[in-house]
């Protein structure tokens, strides 16, 4: 019986999915492990060899876990609200619902065929109403929240107003808006019901605001920080602007040393928690005031030196700051303007890099030094980002060098506050052997000891403040798109108010248009009927907006990283219409045991969902502040990228090996699938292939045409794609599974070459041979000898120790060697192969089933104890001695090691090679190192 490997797998799919083999319980006597891999979107195009990698270690964990005696939570979704689908709906006018749907289909195909271990029953998918019903609440609870630093957590905005009507705020320590003024309890109880709205904003920790944000003309739509790469949009690589609109942003920033600190708990990858740690950004420093010249307004900086503020010589003002309008003097108006809409073309990322091309302009105004009362010039400067620190920067020019590069480029002048430094070529940036010069109370002292002076005499002065500082920025959460889970918000007066949980789901409305509307309102504005009876509480036409009880819904949508904000608890608990996780399901499982996902996430979605994690145990939703305990970031499967050349200004295609260095040719990407093993182009294939081709000229010799190679990330756009469908129908899952782990270790990027997949297959094709001799099953219960059981459990050693240590590629390795042992040895013993089978399962689990059937069980080989590694078989009885003499090696004798030194030279005497190389002398010395080697000397 041959290894039909398609008939084994549909069998053992279809046994799967009908016993449900997979769902597990929420309550179990035994330990509980949930493994998790990050949910895909659901593409058009598929998966690709490369998605399955992490899928593949995580399956094979959980199948190991579950051999050990784990209940096992290995759940599977869709992340499936996105950009993509809603592109294609403004192509084609299909609802993104249906080719969201569509394209699940197609990956729940490809997911099933490779033999994955998921609980379907507990599927999630973040565009169905049932899931983001609670991705609203989730909303609605931050809405209804605010940061108290006293008890360093988040508290009912009821408690804060109720603070506010007995005290007014002046007592209160929370994180709010900057731009909050003082108020008395009194002041507070006869403000209007719109001031104190826009007060309470200011603390929400979801709030509206004007902000300035990322812009992407192309998409549409706001792009948070992390969703920009090199300047354009990730998606579709669009120019990204910046651009001042009224948003919902996500109050992040106050949990930024919560979310610091927590890293040091995490057993995650050095170098994520290290972005994620330069992503929040800590400084400690202080705040300073600079008062303005001829203007009630100040100008708020922080700084990390406040040692060298006696070194200020000019102010920098970010560009696009409010207050630079307020400031500017006429005769510089026109210039400044000017500046400011240049500076708006470029990207945050793009002015930060650009350390070469010193800009700027002096807005004609003064701030006053805080301790000297000098005139300091304010300028302008695109270095300077609004939304970092406060959006200004005293500029010490002999102390950094961006400073001392513009003061020199404007002319500037530079005070030297350092004892015994040269700062006539560069800025002095050293500060660890620094003594303080030139700066009166601050002479004479180090830098530590004149950081903690300065700031004694500016909060002495009331002019300024020691404090801590976070990079981290609050996360703009609206999009102007259609394809994202409704904002549960509607207006009154102007005002956002909150709806209500029994509210939810705010359903996503039909639209005839994707697109915005014409007066530029996102695409919810297409809707017909999206107004909001305050009084009914439903939804109702658009014409009935009267503003006394029926008023206009939000018309932004979330962003992509809400649902995946909280995902992982809804699994626990995935058909509960009551709680987004219900009390039993939360307390057993706690949190995500082992999480497997990119990088790339480092600092969108692993960050915020550690901060709606926090927030939520805040209150007492969730019984654990990290959701995580470990996180392995897999690799990734590079494609092998084909090219042919095209000679300058023709539509000629020249074969890789006829290419002269007198001619440069450019290289043009064509389909791997046209290219064989040995490089070589299906001509005829790429003429039928793409319209540019079917003309085309080609120059090649002996009828080959040779492309070029280079290995590089896997995408649809490099035509470098291997589908793993097709490995499947030539290979099998359990060679595509193999294989990929095969490549190398997981952690690390490897490249795909689909020649290497015969091997693993070989490989398995021997280990069904140790069962079956064509028709004949050949497994007994004959007593293995000694040799196969150390074989045996050397395997099980390494491969246990492997699997701990997510070493699956040596794990791998070390099957093909016991196999290979085997076969030489023509072991068959039931003994040997049946712990083989149950070691291999969680690799390939489709043969493995096949051949625990034909042992005789009844049962799937799932639960089945993983084998025990057994120290003795490992134990040497005798030992393959090379014997030498005069030191030569001749032979080699297999002695038991109980022998002494003595039965050990008897034993070499007696046996027949010995006398041959003696040639009838007598030995003059024996050398014999136990265990290790034996030489005659005569």
């Amino acid at each position: 019986m041959g290894y039909d490997f398609k008939e084994i797998e549909n069998k053992w799919q279809a046994y799967w999915a009908d016993q449900q083999t997979f769902k597990v319980s929420n309550h179990s006597e035994k330990p509980k492990f949930y493994i998790l891999d990050m949910f895909p979107y659901p593409s058009g195009a598929g998966l690709h060899v490369g998605h399955p990698l992490g899928y593949i270690a995580s399956d094979i964990y959980a199948r190991f876990k579950r051999h050990k005696g784990f209940n096992v939570l290995h759940p599977q979704g869709y992340d499936s609200f996105g950009l993509p689908a809603e592109q294609y709906a403004i192509q084609t006018g299909q609802h993104p619902a249906k080719t969201t749907q569509d394209n699940i289909s197609r990956y729940r195909t490809q997911l099933d065929q490779m033999g994955f271990s998921f609980d379907w029953s507990r599927e999630v998918r973040t565009s169905s109403p049932d899931f983001y019903k609670w991705t609203q609440w989730i909303f609605l609870l931050l809405f209804d929240h605010y940061y108290c630093k006293d008890t360093d957590k988040a508290l009912s905005i009821t408690s804060l107003i109720n603070r506010f009507e007995k005290e007014g705020n002046v007592n209160i320590n929370a994180v709010c808006d900057v731009k909050i003024e003082p108020f008395s309890a009194a002041e507070w109880l006869a403000y209007e019901d719109s001031q104190q709205q826009e007060i309470l904003l200011g603390y929400r920790l979801t709030y509206l605001s004007d902000a300035e944000v990322n812009w992407c003309a192309e998409l549409g739509t706001v792009l948070a920080n992390d969703e920009i790469i090199n300047g354009v949009s990730e998606r579709g690589g669009y120019p990204v602007t910046k651009k001042k609109m009224k948003q919902w942003s996500m109050r992040i920033s106050a949990y930024s040393e919560r979310l610091l600190s927590g890293l040091e708990h995490l057993d995650w990858p050095e170098s994520l928690k290290e972005m994620q740690r330069n992503w929040i950004g800590k400084s400690i420093g202080a705040k300073v005031f600079f008062e303005i010249e001829g203007s009630d307004k100040k100008i708020e900086v922080f700084t990390t030196r406040p040692d060298t503020i006696f070194g200020v010589t000019f102010m920098t003002l970010a560009p696009e700051l409010d207050l630079v309008q307020e400031i500017v003097q006429p005769n510089q108006k026109k210039a400044v303007d000017s500046y400011i809409k240049e500076t708006q073309q470029r990207t945050q990322r793009e002015r930060m890099a650009d350390v070469k091309n010193i800009t700027g302009v002096f807005t004609g105004a003064y701030a006053v030094h805080p301790l000297t009362g000098d005139k300091i010039p304010i300028w302008i400067g695109d270095y300077v980002l609004a939304d970092y620190g406060t959006g200004a920067v005293m500029a010490v020019p002999c102390g950094d060098q961006r400073d001392y590069d513009f003061a020199k480029h404007f002319d500037i002048p530079i005070t030297n506050i350092f004892k015994d430094v040269s700062v006539a070529e560069e800025a002095h940036t050293d500060k660890v052997n620094t003594i303080i010069a030139h700066s009166d109370f601050l002479n004479g002292l180090s830098y530590k000891e004149a950081m903690v002076r300065a700031i004694d005499v500016l909060e002495e002065k009331a002019a300024g403040v020691g404090t801590i500082n976070y990079k981290l920025r609050d996360a703009v959460f609206s999009r102007q798109r259609y394809w994202g889970e409704p904002i549960p918000i509607y207006y009154k007066n102007g005002m956002p108010q909150a709806l209500t949980l029994e509210d939810l789901p705010l359903n996503l409305p039909d639209v005839e248009n994707y697109l915005p509307t014409p007066e530029g309102a996102p695409p919810l504005g297409n809707a017909v009927n999206w107004a909001w009876n305050e009084k009914e509480r439903r939804i109702e036409a658009n014409t009935a907006i009267d503003h006394t009880t029926i008023f206009p819904l939000e018309l932004n949508t979330m962003p992509g990283w809400a649902g995946s904000s909280w995902y992982f608890y809804r699994y626990m608990d995935a058909q509960n219409p009551d709680v987004f996780v219900g009390d039993e399901a939360k307390n057993y499982w706690q949190d995500v045991d082992l999480y497997l996902g990119g990088s790339e996430h480092a600092t969108g979605h692993l960050l915020y969902s550690r901060f709606w994690q926090k927030f939520l145990f805040d209150l007492d939703l969730l019984p654990v502040e990290e959701y995580a305990k470990k996180l392995i970031n897999q690799g990734m499967i590079l494609g092998t990228s084909a090219f042919v050349y095209r000679k300058p200004g023709t539509q000629t295609y020249v074969s890789k090996d006829l290419l002269s260095p007198e001619i440069t040719c450019e290289p043009i990407r064509v389909d791997v699938s046209l290219v064989n093993a040995s490089d070589e182009l299906d001509v005829e294939g790429l003429k039928k292939w793409q319209p540019q081709f079917a003309e085309a000229e080609f120059e090649y010799s002996k009828g080959i045409l040779k492309v070029g190679r280079e290995v590089e990330k896997m995408s649809k756009s490099k035509y470098n794609v291997v589908n793993p469908d097709e490995i499947c129908e030539q290979y099998g899952a359990d060679t595509l599974r193999m294989y990929e782990m095969f490549l190398g270790p997981l952690e690390q990027a490897k490249p795909w070459n689909t020649a290497g997949m015969s091997g693993v297959h070989n490989f398995l094709r021997k280990f069904w041979k140790l069962f079956h001799q064509e028709d004949t099953f050949l497994v007994t219960d004959t007593v293995p000898d000694k040799k196969a059981l150390k074989i045996l459990h050397e395997t099980i050693k390494k491969v246990t120790e492997d699997i701990e240590s997510f070493s699956f590629n040596t794990c791998v390795s070390s099957f093909m060697i016991c196999v290979n042992e085997l076969t030489s040895m023509d072991c068959h013993s039931l003994e040997v192969l049946k712990p083989l089978t149950i070691l291999l399962s969680p690799f390939a689990p489709h043969i493995s089933e096949e051949l625990w059937q034909k042992l005789g069980h009844t049962e799937s080989i799932v639960e089945a104890p993983f084998p025990v590694f057994d120290e003795s078989f490992l134990v040497e009885e005798e030992k393959n001695y090379p014997v030498s003499f005069n030191g030569k090696m001749r032979f080699t004798l297999s002695l038991s090691l109980a022998l002494d030194k003595e039965a050990i030279q008897e034993a070499v005497l007696g046996y027949p090679r010995t006398q041959e190389y003696l040639e009838g002398k007598s030995p003059k010395k024996w050398i014999i190192v136990p265990n290790k080697i034996i030489n005659i000397v005569f």
